[in-house]
């Protein structure tokens, strides 16, 4: 759903996003997500990684980042490059784990949420290489 709202994840002080307009996803038993344009993403402070999963309602999220300099936030961003007709808002769009990082909303940081994705072991991780449509940037 798109939102008025404005949206920056940071971890550690270092901004990974800003947006005004993202598109909010609510999902059943999971924090809301909020996905912003990739010209809205700070690619200096992400590293692409070969992780890539499939979501029954969203479709398969084949381009996954790192936040650099951070292993407790491996994986912590995700993009759905052709996402199912329901959520087509959401195509090109980078997501994070509310999980990991900062989030703040309007100027009002948000909590960390507390959800199944707070444990790694429960993140999709995958070891096949996918293929970058970006040309190896992740951008």
């Amino acid at each position: 759903m798109p939102s008025s709202r404005r949206v920056v994840v940071s971890l550690n002080g270092t901004v990974l996003a800003d947006r005004r307009e993202p598109v909010v996803l609510f999902e059943t038993d999971l924090p809301t997500r909020y996905d912003v344009p990739r010209a809205d993403v700070n690619f200096d402070s992400l590293s692409p990684t070969a992780n890539h999963s499939l979501c029954p309602y969203k479709g398969s999220a084949d381009l996954y980042w790192d936040v650099i300099g951070h292993p407790d936030a491996t994986n912590a961003a995700w993009s759905y490059p052709s996402p199912v007709p329901a959520v087509g808002q959401i195509r090109d769009r980078v997501a994070f784990y509310n999980e990991r990082v900062d989030i703040a909303v309007d100027g009002i940081a948000q909590e960390r949420p507390v959800s199944v994705f707070s444990i790694r072991a429960n993140r999709p991780v995958s070891s096949s290489p996918r293929v970058d449509p970006f040309g190896g940037t992740g951008r």
